[in-house]
């Protein structure tokens, strides 16, 4: 028993990074981590949802350690690409 409350402690000294999307939904904004499944919830503004959401993942990450469940790392990474859409019409002429 001893043993399990060194490693809590270890764990909840971690820093821990996740990447969080947040989209508008309605009147609402909704936020998400996509490397914690099941992660969600919800702000009347961009704030207020990434308030929430960092106690949802705090709230998350607390469980699966007093579970004795592994904290998945967030390996992922986002890029934006962006194209112009004039080449695209131009590609579609036909002779």
């Amino acid at each position: 028993m001893l043993a399990l409350a060194c490693l809590l402690c270890y764990h909840m000294n971690m820093n821990y990074t996740y990447r969080v999307i947040i989209e508008p939904d309605g009147k609402y904004f909704h936020a998400y981590v996509p490397a914690l499944p099941g992660c969600h919830t919800f702000g009347k503004t961009i704030p207020e949802a990434k308030k929430h959401v960092r106690q949802a993942i705090e709230a998350y990450v607390e469980s699966l350690l007093m579970d004795g469940e592994n904290v998945p790392k967030d390996e992922s990474f986002e890029t934006f690409e962006t194209f112009e859409t004039f080449r695209l019409n131009k590609q579609k002429q036909y002779a």
